[in-house]
């Protein structure tokens, strides 16, 4: 009896050892990801601020409306926040995802294709970056309606991961991938995330930039 007491301390002792190992690795990666998040979002934020400052005034130029768009969007633990883009359609435009649109084209500002091809509207999300709100890598962050997408992160635990400028699913496919196969990709990077995944990820999306690729509007 004491024998097998004895044998279920210390298999509770080593499975409490684990967890707190486990636990410790988890904080230690997030802030490693933290601190790395502020800093290059620092140094983009100062090294692009005049073509950032030109894009705002194209945009203010171009088309009737506000510089900047700001969506209702799910964040970490489907928290909503407000995340902001540069303005690549017009104000009258339906609030759904693009690929949802009946003519996408038909809705563009004159320059809104071209920020959308080269990801410069995506420049703004640096702000969300330095919040906290969003990371460099992670799940794109769904639309507050797209409940298919919500649901499906939230069944394999997705939704615990801080949402990002870039990510794995957006590397695979963009636009063109369907929402399950995004949503295997998210798990994937869940289970594979790293500080060095991320600079594979980070790069993999410097040159699908360059050769605009998976960008169908």
């Amino acid at each position: 009896m004491r024998h097998c007491e004895k044998r279920r301390n210390i298999f509770l002792l080593a499975r409490l050892v684990v967890d707190r190992w486990l636990c410790l690795n988890k904080l230690r990666r997030n802030n490693m990801k933290r601190y790395f998040d502020l800093l290059a979002a620092l140094v983009t934020s100062f090294s692009l601020i005049l073509p950032i400052g030109l894009i705002a005034l194209s945009v203010s130029i171009s088309s009737p409306g506000p510089i900047l768009h700001w969506s209702n969007r799910v964040g970490r633990n489907n928290r909503i926040f407000r995340m902001p883009k540069f303005r690549t359609m017009r104000t009258d435009t339906p609030v759904i995802a693009t690929h949802l649109l009946t003519d996408p084209a038909s809705y563009f500002t004159p320059i809104g294709s071209f920020l959308r091809k080269t990801s410069l509207d995506e420049l703004p999300q640096l702000w969300s970056i330095l919040r906290g709100e969003m990371s460099f890598v992670g799940p794109r962050p769904a639309l507050f309606n797209q409940d298919d997408l919500i649901k499906l992160r939230t069944e394999h635990g997705v939704h615990e991961l801080v949402p990002g400028l870039t990510g794995w699913a957006q590397v695979n496919g963009r636009d063109e991938l369907p929402i399950s196969a995004k949503v295997e990709l998210d798990v994937e990077y869940l289970e594979r995330r790293s500080f060095w995944f991320d600079m594979k990820i980070l790069w993999l999306t410097f040159l699908r930039v360059l050769r605009r690729d998976g960008v169908s509007h």
